[in-house]
């Protein structure tokens, strides 16, 4: 897919054939670490959360992330696009060589939907944020939006002071509440799934 500069896109993928992704908390954490050096410096970063056998990210995009090389336009040659092809196939090399396992470990084709296009509505992209963070709830993985270490949620909630996600710029573009109180109020309110047409993976 070819990404628009200074566009919203809801970036996922899940393990091939539904197949686990994460066994461990030091797998999340280096997944994230892994994001933070081949995918971070190509967006912003407005939301995640990862689960055990998939992941979602919600990015802001910039120039520099979209321009391709001077040689081509190939979408292939857009830093974001090569982000997300280094970060999974860093990701699959190491847990591939600690398991001992071998094969993909990610569907071949990330999946990614613009969220702010010109038939979306204006809060469709805050319903997104919120659906990224209540995904351990409809799992079952979580009582509560907060017990899940794995997504953005404990930080825009004050709980952690995670550096990730930039909230001024989440704030700024999906219209968020600065107030925390404000924040986890309307994280808690239930999201009616037709408004999200992908449903939840």
């Amino acid at each position: 897919m070819h990404y628009k500069a200074d566009a919203l896109y809801h970036v996922y993928n899940r393990g091939n054939n539904g197949q686990q992704l994460f066994f461990t908390p030091a797998h999340y954490h280096h997944f994230l670490r892994l994001f933070r050096q081949h995918l971070a410096p190509c967006a912003e970063v407005l939301a995640y959360c990862l689960m055990p056998n998939h992941f979602h990210f919600l990015l802001h995009t910039t120039v520099a992330g979209t321009q391709p090389t001077a040689a081509s336009t190939s979408t292939t040659t857009q830093p974001l696009s090569r982000g997300i092809g280094e970060l999974l196939s860093s990701y699959s090399q190491g847990l591939n060589q600690q398991l001992g396992r071998q094969g993909g470990l990610f569907q071949p084709k990330t999946k990614d939907k613009q969220v702010d296009g010109p038939f979306c509505e204006p809060s469709y992209a805050a319903t997104y944020l919120h659906y990224i963070h209540q995904n351990p709830m409809r799992a079952g993985l979580a009582n509560g939006l907060d017990d899940w270490p794995y997504s953005s949620y404990r930080d825009y909630a004050g709980l952690r002071s995670g550096s990730l996600c930039d909230q001024q710029q989440a704030q700024r573009l999906l219209g968020l509440p600065r107030s925390t109180a404000l924040f986890i109020q309307e994280s808690a309110e239930a999201i009616d799934p037709t408004r999200v047409r992908d449903r939840w993976l």
